[in-house]
């Protein structure tokens, strides 16, 4: 479904070897990439082009290694009743503060990023635009590159050229929006529906609650989970994922926050929080279609899904307060994850939430509600 299976956010394996080859993995552009060319183009240098393939974690192509893969995890058959359920459940993130869908269409869409409007690809925009083509030509920035999810572009400035990073910020927190060559910005806004109910959740406890962020990305829903009071583990396979995320955590001036950075594959980390007995009160997870791990690991949606939440499952509080799984850019209806879901959480009681993530267009204030674009597949389990 959205661009996400974008950044090409490297992950892990449990098994098997995979199929398509679009990755999410871990990585950013690199802190000491040369400056931009001054024409109009984002014309990235030949030592610029290596790193880009690592720029977005979602989207970045499979590296040349050897796949390693981890022992197949037997799943046992559950016993006990399924939990209730919600379906469909539509979470819409209109305009706010900072982020708002401008007008959609013919293939692509038209947002405001903080100061900038940006015009990049959208597959799932089939209607035709609303707004004169002369808005769309006049943005800030044009991605003008692949089409494909994992495709790699280049940038377009029509007025003046910007500079790489620019400050963003989403309920209450700072970070750094980012042009990379894989069209992404290091913020996805309709996670603004689940990091909200994140933030309610922790507010509203008695107590910190333990959240564990797998395939983190930039870090932007850590830092609002660890602002909100919580305890944070942070987890990407990409060290340029990594480093962006500390550069937002400096930037949001909280570098004083509990949140623990790990670099690691996300499949071999939670298989380790298990032996160990670790648990968590809430798990978020945004998995990429097909990503590696730092040491080649592979990972393969519809092949490690089911072990992933299995292991989610078993590091679970007894007090938990919700398992999040999101998908991106996958030929599945929100039906496959949500029956998925409720086997995993068999016996658990509570109730699995499922149904799709969307955008509404709010035109250009970001004040006249438009169409809805629908942009990823999402399952929650809540007790």
């Amino acid at each position: 479904m959205k661009e996400k299976d974008r950044r090409s956010k490297n992950a892990s394996v449990t098994t098997a070897k995979g199929r398509g080859a679009e990755a999410r993995g871990g990585g950013r552009l690199d802190k000491k990439r040369p400056p931009f060319a001054k024409s109009g183009d984002f014309k990235e240098r030949a030592a610029v082009q290596a790193t880009a393939k690592a720029v977005e974690p979602r989207d970045r192509p499979p590296r040349a290694q050897a796949e390693s893969e981890a022992p197949v995890r037997v799943i046992p058959r559950r016993s006990g009743d399924k939990p209730g359920e919600h379906v469909p459940l539509i979470l819409e993130t209109s305009g706010v503060s900072g982020y708002h869908l401008i007008d959609s269409g013919a293939g692509e869409k038209l947002e405001q990023y903080g100061p900038y409007r940006i015009v990049r690809p959208e597959a799932q925009a089939l209607w035709p635009r609303t707004l004169p083509d002369s808005v769309w030509e006049n943005a800030d920035a044009i991605f003008t590159g692949d089409t494909d999810e994992d495709g790699m572009g280049r940038w377009r400035f029509p007025g003046a050229v910007l500079g790489e990073t620019w400050p963003m910020q989403l309920l209450g927190t700072d970070f750094h929006g980012r042009f990379t060559s894989f069209r992404h910005v290091g913020v996805f806004p309709e996670q603004l529906a689940h990091w909200s109910w994140v933030k309610d959740q922790v507010e509203a406890s008695r107590r910190p609650l333990k959240v564990l962020n797998l395939f983190g990305y930039t870090g932007v829903a850590s830092l609002i989970a660890a602002k909100a009071g919580a305890e944070v583990t942070h987890v990407d396979a990409s060290k340029k994922a990594i480093g962006w995320a500390r550069e937002n955590q400096a930037l949001a001036r909280a570098e004083k926050l509990p949140i623990r950075w790990i670099c690691d594959d996300a499949m071999k980390f939670i298989q380790r929080e298990e032996r160990r007995g670790s648990r968590y009160d809430i798990i978020l997870t945004d998995p990429p279609k097909f990503g590696r791990g730092p040491n080649g690991e592979v990972w393969q949606l519809f092949d490690h899904l089911a072990a992933m939440l299995d292991i989610c499952r078993e590091i679970l509080s007894p007090e938990a307060r919700g398992l999040v799984l999101t998908a991106y850019s996958i030929r599945a209806s929100f039906y496959s994850i949500h029956e998925l879901m409720r086997e995993t959480m068999r016996g658990r009681g509570g109730r699995v939430e499922s149904g799709e993530l969307i955008i509404r267009e709010g035109g250009l204030d970001g004040r006249e509600p438009g169409r809805a674009l629908s942009t990823s597949l999402f399952s929650r389990w809540v007790p």
